[in-house]
């Protein structure tokens, strides 16, 4: 079914028709321009808001409780769900509003071309019936005047008192209109057929296909319609799986909240370490009073039952202080060693310091090997670069570790005033291995600076005194075997040490030794030299390589 033929006479209506199919179609994409405002609108406060409840925060102000972790990574999920939210309002703008408005104007185009063409067919009939028209106005007059041309002759032909002269006249006159009335006869004849030629044209190829166009756009644009419907769809439709993983993002952050944890962290950042006061003991203060015979009263004995004061017990004004455990805490100023906080907050204080010392101390000791080995390039290749050039770098290296080595010693000279034992490398923790000065102007990983390069800080195991001389009952009792220990590997020496204890072994900087035995924890590795020699050297003195056949090829310094 097709317009041309079913709607021939309908092309007003045909008119109004496509207009307001561009009229729709301008409006579904007004309608995704409002849409997609109001995504942009949400995209946006959803942003503010995350922004607004995750502000910028300083290290030590980041949330440790599972509860407020849990609800950071909500926001980020709500960020990323707003992300999607522009996504769909960028590709709505794009695929689907811009789309409407660039189709629109090549409909407003096509359908004025085409409504033009009808209009030209349509004044080319008229003209045509026009010309028919006059002709056959033409044709009624010449007849008319011919008849009346008939009548006066035959009136004049039939009057006896007539004149031949005026006979001729009227002949001659009635000749002529009828001669041109055959003339007008045949013109009109010609114009007729021709509209009538015209006019079938104009029905039946003309305005069909002229129809026939406009039904072709219509329909196009009633697809295009179906389309950008589909595609408002699918845009949302793209991003459903990203904001389904956002959504269990939030359930995932949900399930991870932990009270237990949270409990245990709020014990952890405000426990004290202080014991819970005792009881106080009952001060009589009426034992110096004399008491009568007659009394009905059991008088208490002198000096029995009665509880003496006990300085220890005794309500001090420096007890009294601490009381604030019971209200609320004085306020104190910041400390470099802590002093201000709990024992047991002033610990993790400390040792968080330290650690944080250590990292940098171990960045500063890899930026000095670093440089000593790009020296050492420059001595044995002079071209690539002049190795006095980096020695301010290496001064200002070492000087560097000089003050972390000084900063560590003296944090943990105040752990170990927390802890209530003396700091000790081996059994503490490892951060404190790089806490340690350089004999004669070089690196010792063990030790403090001493004048007497000879001293060593780190004794022989199950030795407790680092300063105490050898005590041979461990070492002599391993070197007593008859059979010789396997290599494990090798080692060279990175620092002179002079093996003075017994069970020691003498050594020199770069001196290669063969390892026998790993360090157990206790920073003693037992070594043997070329002349077969053995004895402990400080681990921390050598660089140590495994063979690959024992525990793997590692390296320790």
């Amino acid at each position: 079914m097709t317009w041309g033929t079913e709607l021939w006479d309908q092309f007003e209506n045909l008119d109004k028709h496509t207009q307001w199919g561009i009229d729709f179609l301008e409006r579904y994409a007004k309608f995704v321009k409002e849409r997609l405002e109001i995504e942009q609108t949400y995209a946006k406060q959803l942003r503010n808001l995350v922004k607004k409840y995750c502000p910028k925060r300083s290290k030590d102000d980041e949330p440790r409780f599972s509860s407020c972790l849990s609800f950071y990574s909500i926001l980020n999920e709500l960020n990323d769900y707003a992300g999607q939210r522009e996504v769909v309002a960028e590709e709505m703008g794009h695929n689907v509003y811009g789309e409407l408005m660039r189709y629109s104007q090549d409909l407003k185009s096509e359908r004025k071309h085409h409504l033009q063409e009808g209009r030209k067919a349509q004044q080319y009939l008229d003209q045509c019936w026009k010309h028919m028209d006059n002709s056959k106005k033409k044709f009624e007059r010449e007849c008319k005047e011919a008849e009346k041309s008939q009548i006066s002759y035959d009136r004049l032909d039939n009057d006896i008192n007539a004149t031949k002269s005026e006979v001729e006249k009227a002949k001659s006159q009635l000749y002529l209109r009828t001669h041109s009335a055959d003339e007008s006869k045949n013109e009109y004849a010609a114009q007729l057929q021709n509209f009538n030629g015209e006019q079938w044209k104009h029905f039946n190829v003309a305005i069909p296909q002229i129809f026939k166009n406009l039904q072709d756009m219509d329909e196009r644009r009633t697809v295009k319609l179906g389309e950008t419907y589909r595609s408002f769809a699918d845009v949302e439709r793209r991003v459903v799986p990203i904001i389904s993983k956002c959504l269990e993002g939030m359930v995932t952050a949900a399930k991870a909240v932990d009270q237990r944890k949270d409990s245990a962290i709020v014990v952890e950042s405000f426990k004290s370490g202080f014991e819970p006061p005792g009881d106080f003991p009952f001060e009589d203060y009426s034992q110096n009073l004399s008491r009568t015979g007659s009394d009905n009263t059991i008088s208490t004995p002198k000096n029995e039952g009665v509880v003496k004061p006990d300085p220890k017990h005794s309500i001090s004004k420096a007890a009294k202080n601490k009381l604030w455990l019971f209200g609320k805490k004085p306020k104190a100023p910041s400390l470099e060693d802590f002093s201000h906080l709990p024992p047991e907050q002033r610990r993790k204080r400390l040792q968080a310091r330290i650690d944080e010392l250590s990292k940098e101390l171990q960045k500063e000791v890899d930026q000095r090997d670093a440089l000593n080995k790009m020296k050492d390039v420059y001595e044995k290749n002079p071209q690539m670069g002049d190795p006095q050039s980096l020695q301010p770098k290496i001064s200002e290296t070492m000087c560097n570790m000089e003050k972390l080595r000084s900063e560590i010693h003296k944090n943990e000279s105040w752990l170990s005033e927390v802890e209530g034992k003396v700091s000790t490398r081996g059994d503490r923790r490892p951060s404190a291995d790089v806490n340690h000065h350089t004999p004669h102007g070089r690196e010792s990983p063990e030790g403090s600076y001493t004048d007497d390069p000879s001293q060593e800080h780190r004794s022989p195991p199950h030795q407790p005194d680092p300063r105490q001389a050898h005590q041979p009952d461990e070492f002599d009792d391993e070197f007593d075997d008859d059979d010789p220990l396997p290599v494990l590997g090798h080692c060279k020496a990175l620092y002179s040490f002079d093996g003075q204890n017994e069970g020691t072994l003498l050594m020199k900087e770069d001196d290669v030794l063969f390892i026998i035995e790993e360090d157990k924890g206790d920073g003693w590795t037992r070594a043997r030299k070329q002349s077969g020699e053995e004895g402990y050297v400080p681990t921390s003195y050598v660089e140590i390589t495994m063979e690959k056949n024992s525990k793997g090829a590692v390296t320790y310094i």
